[in-house]
């Protein structure tokens, strides 16, 4: 299994401050499956208007940091055939939210591919987001890849 920096990452997908939010990439089975991590610091620009006084991710966030992990497992996959294309985010089905994530947490997001290959436009995907081993959320995510 191999890792995957903020360089790698920024070089898959467009996403930029502030709304980056994967860190790094670990356990990469390629095409397979891949863990998002994210370490979540009060310095989120975020923070100050969701609960300034416990301060909260919002959940759509949380959604977003799977979806940009599973862009990555995709791109990286891909190779070369991902020249010039973008990952989308299409939907999300069976949301669940378990637990909080604030200041201090680490974020782990498992994304694990059900369907999309060389040729496919349309993937799907499992997500998992876990702190310190708890279930904080979980999802189906649809996206597509298409032409800048």
């Amino acid at each position: 299994m191999s890792t995957i920096d903020i360089a790698g990452i920024m070089e898959a997908i467009p996403h930029r401050y502030p709304f980056l939010l994967v860190d790094k990439i670990i356990d990469v089975e390629q095409g397979v499956s891949a863990v998002g991590v994210k370490n979540v610091t009060i310095n989120e620009p975020f923070f100050p208007g969701h609960f300034p006084q416990k301060p909260v991710m919002p959940g759509v966030l949380i959604l977003e940091a799977m979806a940009q992990t599973a862009g990555v497992l995709a791109i990286d996959y891909l190779g070369d055939d991902a020249k010039g294309k973008v990952v989308y985010f299409m939907g999300i089905d069976g949301a669940k939210f378990r637990r909080q994530v604030g200041p201090g947490d680490v974020l782990h997001m498992k994304l694990t591919k059900l369907r999309g290959d060389r040729k496919a436009r349309v993937w799907k995907f499992e997500g998992v987001a876990t702190v310190d081993g708890e279930l904080a959320a979980q999802a189906t995510l649809t996206a597509m890849l298409a032409a800048e």
